[in-house]
C-alpha cells in the first residue's frame, strides 16, 4: 500500500510549486498556516490556492469555537471545490468532543479531515460519528507527541487497526519531523503523512548510501573550514 505525501504548507506561491510534483498527492493546510502566509481574507486566499490546486485534496480548517458556527463555516467551505476535506477540529478549546459537528458533516457526505487527533480513544469516537459512505481523514499529531516525549507508533497501530473495515477513513501522519518519519509511516501502513515541504525535499534524495553520505559530511566541513581560513 503507497503512503500518501501531502504537503502541509498555505503559502500560494508553494503550493504552486509543489502541486507539479508527482511526489505530492495533496496539501493540508490550517488558520496558522494561512495567517503565516499573510491572507487578510480567509475565504478569498482559500479560493486563491484553489485556482491552482483544482485537483489534488486539499484541507481547509473551520475556525469557529462553537459546534454551531463550525457547522455553519463547514458547509460554506464545503461549497468551494470538490476537491476540498473540511477539516474540524476532534475538540473545541473546551475540551469538549465535537461529535455532533463530524457525525452531522459525515451524515451530509461532506468529506473530513478530523484535526488534532492524540488518543486511541478519540479515533475510536470519531469512528462511531462517521457514515461509512463519506470519505474521512483523521489526522495524528506524531510530531507534537514525539516532542513532549510520547510514542505515537501504539497509538497509529491501534489507529490503523480500528479503522481497517472502513475502507473510506484514511489515518494521516501529522506534524512531521524528520524525513524518517515516511519510513516509519509507511512501515505501519498509514495512509497519508502530511510534511512541510523542506522534509519533501529530503525524501526527493531517499537512496543514498552510507558512503556517499560520509564523504558528502567530510566534504562539507572541508569546504567550510578553507572558506574560513582556519589555522592552528
Amino acid at each position: 500500500m503507497k503512503t500518501k505525501i501531502f504537503c502541509d504548507i498555505a503559502d500560494f506561491k508553494v503550493i504552486k510549486h509543489y502541486n507539479k510534483k508527482k511526489i505530492v498527492d495533496g496539501f493540508t493546510t490550517n488558520p496558522s498556516l494561512i495567517r503565516l502566509a499573510g491572507a487578510k481574507n480567509y475565504k478569498n486566499y482559500c479560493l486563491k490556492i484553489l485556482k491552482i490546486c483544482k485537483k489534488k485534496p486539499i484541507s481547509f480548517e473551520v475556525f469557529a469555537d462553537k459546534p454551531e458556527d463550525m457547522l455553519s463555516q463547514a458547509y460554506k467551505i464545503n461549497k468551494w471545490g470538490k476537491n476540498i476535506y473540511v477539516k474540524i477540529p476532534v475538540v473545541n478549546s473546551k475540551g469538549i468532543f465535537m461529535g455532533k459537528v463530524i457525525k452531522e458533516l459525515s451524515m451530509q457526505g461532506i468529506k473530513l479531515n478530523i484535526t488534532a487527533v492524540y488518543t486511541v480513544d478519540q479515533t475510536k469516537k470519531i469512528l462511531k460519528c462517521l457514515n461509512k459512505k463519506s470519505r474521512t481523514i483523521i489526522s495524528i499529531f506524531a510530531g507534537r507527541m514525539a516532542d513532549k516525549g510520547k510514542d505515537p507508533v501504539p497509538i497509529f497501530k491501534k489507529s490503523i487497526f480500528l479503522s481497517r473495515r472502513n475502507k473510506n477513513v484514511e489515518i494521516l501522519w501529522a506534524s512531521t519531523r524528520e524525513a524518517y518519519n515516511y519510513t516509519q509511516a509507511k512501515n505501519l501502513k498509514c495512509n497519508i503523512i502530511t510534511m512541510p515541504p523542506k522534509i519533501i525535499n529530503k525524501i526527493e534524495n531517499f537512496g543514498q548510501d552510507f558512503r556517499s553520505m560520509t564523504l558528502s559530511t567530510v566534504n562539507g566541513f572541508l569546504v567550510d573550514s578553507k572558506k574560513s581560513k582556519f589555522s592552528l
